[in-house]
């Protein structure tokens, strides 16, 4: 039996099928929560933001929002990571582009709508995560600050989107934000209590 203590690194298959797969998720977790018209935190929900103020393709803000965020990941999480990233941001700009008119939801009470984002992305981040990959922007300095001070990915991303829903609070429903946060606080409560490096050695 292999020791524990002797972390064996993904093949390139596990590695495609993982981001893969953490991609679909994200992009279907994206997907429920335009359809009900809730907003999220990090660098997505800037861009859920900015696309529901302006009419803008939420893929294009989005992959456009990442671009400054590449040099501090190749810097301080390395090339691979920085490199999966930009792929991952990419597809999950152009698979969030394909869905809606391929995947048509009906009625979702937006309660559920919030929950569902919530699970469906926090288990497609982590599914990266675990692959050494992320969707860029806030998730990175998240990342950073989990491997250099020992903080919670997770509990970092609440704290970034605290200030994200604060200022949403000026611009929507108050009703919408509190659904958008259950889901916001759904998605980052997956991630901080999964994503621990001393339960997983595979990378």
């Amino acid at each position: 039996m292999r020791s524990r203590s002797t972390p064996t690194r993904h093949s390139l298959l596990e590695d495609l099928q993982g981001l893969g797969i953490g991609i679909f998720a994200c992009s279907l977790g994206l997907h429920v929560l335009t359809h009900v018209g809730l907003i999220t935190g990090q660098t997505a929900g800037i861009a859920v933001i900015i696309s529901y103020l302006t009419n803008w393709s939420f893929g294009a803000v989005f992959f456009t929002i990442n671009l400054p965020f590449y040099w501090l990941a190749y810097r301080r999480l390395g090339l691979e990571f920085t490199v999966k990233s930009v792929i991952s941001v990419t597809l999950l700009s152009l698979v969030t582009e394909f869905l809606p008119g391929r995947l048509t939801l009906g009625h979702v009470d937006i309660w559920l709508g919030a929950l569902a984002f919530g699970v469906l992305t926090g288990l497609g981040l982590l599914g990266m995560f675990r692959h050494n990959g992320s969707l860029g922007g806030l998730g990175i300095l998240a990342l950073i600050a989990q491997d250099r001070m020992g903080w919670r990915a997770g509990y970092v991303q609440l704290a970034a989107d605290a200030v994200i829903f604060t200022v949403a609070l000026f611009l929507f429903a108050t009703s919408t934000v509190l659904w958008s946060l259950f889901g916001a606080a759904v998605l980052n409560l997956v991630i901080a209590i999964n994503h621990r490096r001393d339960r997983y050695v595979a990378t």
